[in-house]
């Protein structure tokens, strides 16, 4: 396949906080410049507080410290699940979820409980990877009153359980991982159906504080980053983008519409993969791997 330079913006929504005020923000920018995105939603509790437990891992204090977490998600939240229940973000957002479908929007999973999917998953048994997939499919019928045809997970978490969890939800296609373009994951000999779309520009988290990237001058960097023989998939956070950098991404925008580039959702993006392998295109296999990438913390699922 050939393009022109084309963004596909996916939006992590990971708490309470984000999706009550950061995705009506977002929702009005992309209204203003006709924007399509894909909103990948947190439907269970907002236990955002319980990531206290990866101050142990390496890089997770100096991400911190370089992203202003409490600037960014507030200190309430940042003990939401810790000193007080955390919210239900399906049963006390569903008007919010709903209107981002009504007005044209792609929506998608992006966990139940984002804590435990981005914690937990590599100690689950497939069981329980099922089981808390299906609690997320369950409240994204109830809110949209159809199944999903896309998830993302929660921290780029994936593994042969969570893919399989996919293949049996009959999902369309799947952004869960870091890569350069779109294929079908393996794990060892297994080949999963579903599709996945990565994420190929790195995230604002990755990038901020450091002084390499100066804020002023990171619009102009990620321009420099866009290819014309992929598509480009960001991804965003509500909580980033949608508040606290909102008008940093507000400029990047405009400027790549000024610029001539095009803006799509993922859903496109897969339909026109999936619809040339009907005219003798192939979809390339690439083995799915734990890996790191530079300016996150942990280990996250990577394309090879």
């Amino acid at each position: 396949m050939s393009f022109n330079k084309i963004i596909a913006i996916k939006i992590d929504v990971d708490t309470e906080r984000g999706t009550r005020i950061g995705v009506p923000n977002l929702l009005r920018l992309f209204k203003q410049l006709n924007i399509p995105a894909t909103f990948l939603f947190s439907l269970g509790p907002d236990n955002t507080g319980r990531a206290i437990k990866r101050i142990f891992r390496s890089g997770f204090l100096n991400k911190v410290a370089r992203t202003n977490v409490i600037g960014v998600y507030g200190l309430r939240t940042l003990l939401n699940g810790v000193l007080w229940p955390g919210p239900h973000i399906g049963h006390s957002c569903e008007k919010i979820l709903r209107e981002v479908q009504e007005v044209g929007h792609e929506v998608g999973i992006h966990c139940y409980d984002h804590i435990r999917w981005q914690d937990k998953l590599h100690v689950w048994s497939r069981e329980e990877v099922f089981e808390e997939f299906k609690k997320a499919c369950d409240e994204f019928q109830r809110i949209f009153l159809h199944p999903p045809l896309t998830a993302g997970a929660a921290g780029w978490q994936a593994n042969a359980y969570s893919l399989a969890a996919y293949d049996a939800a009959d999902l369309l296609y799947a952004s869960d991982t870091r890569g350069v373009y779109p294929c079908f994951p393996k794990v060892g000999k297994i080949q999963f159906k579903t599709l996945q779309i990565p994420t190929n520009l790195p995230t604002l988290d990755e990038l901020i504080g450091r002084p390499e990237f100066p804020l002023d001058l990171l619009g102009k960097h990620y321009l420099g980053l866009l290819r014309d023989e992929v598509v480009n998939i960001l991804t965003i956070h509500a909580e980033l983008e949608g508040m606290k950098y909102f008008l940093f991404f507000e400029k990047f925008l405009k400027e790549s519409q000024r610029q001539g580039i095009q803006f799509q959702t993922l859903q496109k993006v897969a339909q026109q993969y999936l619809g040339n392998v009907n005219y003798g295109s192939t979809i390339p296999v690439c083995t799915l791997k734990q890996g790191t990438v530079d300016g996150r913390s942990g280990t996250l699922a990577i394309l090879e």
